[in-house]
């Protein structure tokens, strides 16, 4: 990066052509590029990547390379600039704006999910990196790191409002919205090959290295929507979620998080006065598909014997009771799913409806998630709703 840097004229460009789906890879790239001296004024994802070759299937890559377009930070004679001094309010003050300006613009091209993070990452940095430091009121440097946390948190508040549709998401629990911008994130074409549709996921330990000779057939089969750990990290801690606080809704299992698929959450949905629902699991041999389809029986006929509503509680936050809804449409049971949205007010609250509205879309196209939330909206002008 310096030696570039050096025999590039003033007025020169250059462009850093990279993708990777870790947080820590990309931190590494572009401390590298600033302590060298370029000043990063844009970012274009551009799709390079086939989406049939080996890696992509089954695996949760990236569909583009990020292409990004660089300046040296030089004057007229080609000294470089050492002595610009940021001041870290001016930084934060601007930065919502850059990234508010952008993401719209990114929307409209068809950039969404982890691409238009990575794209907003141009216009973000060009605020930081025109200055050699950034500093606080007492003179303390702050860092890339740091700087790329509220670069998480303006991107995914953005997102937040693109995804509701300009509505007031403060309404909504952490969790809603933690699972709103997790599956956004995966909404590439890239993630969509397999870790976007929310069956099974290859996965194994330590997954998040790349690997073009690694076969599918060797890794373990989970379901859900995977992310890396750090990136799911930072989504949760820029949307003021912890994910310690919510191991109902997602697992952590090494460098990886995943978000539970609606059906894993079914004992933890309906198991509030209920008693110990039994799932059945299925053999090794089975196909993991099988256990949605089961588990869905189970869970209501536990939940829901006799069509006795009063057998489990209506769920805490309002994520919980669209899943609770989805469930009871998975498994046919209509009479209890008329009075939960009815007679217990769930379907009395518009933000029901419009999370279910936003989840409409998120979930892929396809997947059971989706034709069962989809289910549950066919209710709301019958019920008068």
């Amino acid at each position: 990066m310096e030696e570039g840097q050096r025999i590039l004229s003033p007025n020169g460009v250059g462009v850093v052509v990279f993708a990777h789906k870790s947080t820590s890879g990309w931190e590494a790239l572009l401390q590298a590029m600033i302590d060298a001296g370029w000043t990063i004024t844009g970012s274009w994802p551009i799709d390079t990547e086939m989406g049939t070759r080996l890696r992509a299937r089954g695996s949760a890559v990236l569909a583009s390379s990020v292409h990004l377009v660089s300046r040296p930070r030089k004057d007229f004679h080609g000294s470089l600039h050492r002595n610009g001094i940021g001041d870290w309010r001016d930084v934060l003050h601007e930065l919502p704006a850059r990234i508010h300006e952008w993401m719209p613009r990114l929307a409209a091209e068809g950039v969404v999910g982890a691409d238009a993070i990575f794209a907003c990452l141009g216009p973000a940095l060009e605020i930081f990196s025109r200055y050699s430091r950034v500093e606080r009121a007492d003179g303390k440097q702050v860092m890339l790191k740091e700087f790329l946390e509220y670069v998480w948190a303006a991107v995914s508040h953005e997102a937040l409002d693109m995804i509701f549709q300009g509505a007031d998401t403060s309404g909504f629990e952490p969790d809603a919205r933690l699972t709103a911008m997790w599956l956004w994130t995966l909404s590439t074409s890239g993630a969509a090959n397999g870790q976007n549709n929310g069956k099974a996921v290859p996965l194994e330990e330590g997954e998040g290295e790349e690997d073009e000779e690694e076969t599918p057939s060797a890794r373990q089969v989970l379901a859900g929507y995977m992310l890396e750990f750090d990136a799911a990290r930072k989504i949760a801690q820029g949307l003021g979620a912890h994910l310690e606080r919510l191991q109902s809704l997602v697992e952590i299992k090494g460098s990886m998080a995943r978000l539970l698929p609606v059906i894993e959450r079914g004992r933890f949905l309906f198991d509030k006065e209920a008693g110990e629902v039994q799932i059945t699991k299925p053999r090794k041999k089975e196909k993991v598909q099988q256990l949605a389809m089961f588990s869905v029986q189970d869970v209501a006929e536990e939940s829901d014997r006799g069509d006795d509503l009063h057998t489990f509680s209506t769920g805490r936050t309002m994520l919980d009771r669209l899943h609770q809804s989805m469930l009871l449409f998975a498994a046919g049971r209509s009479n209890a799913l008329k009075r939960f949205l009815q007679e217990e007010g769930v379907g009395q609250d518009q933000r029901f409806w419009r999370l279910a509205q936003a989840f409409s879309a998120l979930y892929p196209s396809g997947s059971d998630e989706r034709r069962w939330v989809e289910g549950v909206q066919g209710y709301k002008k019958g019920l008068g709703l």
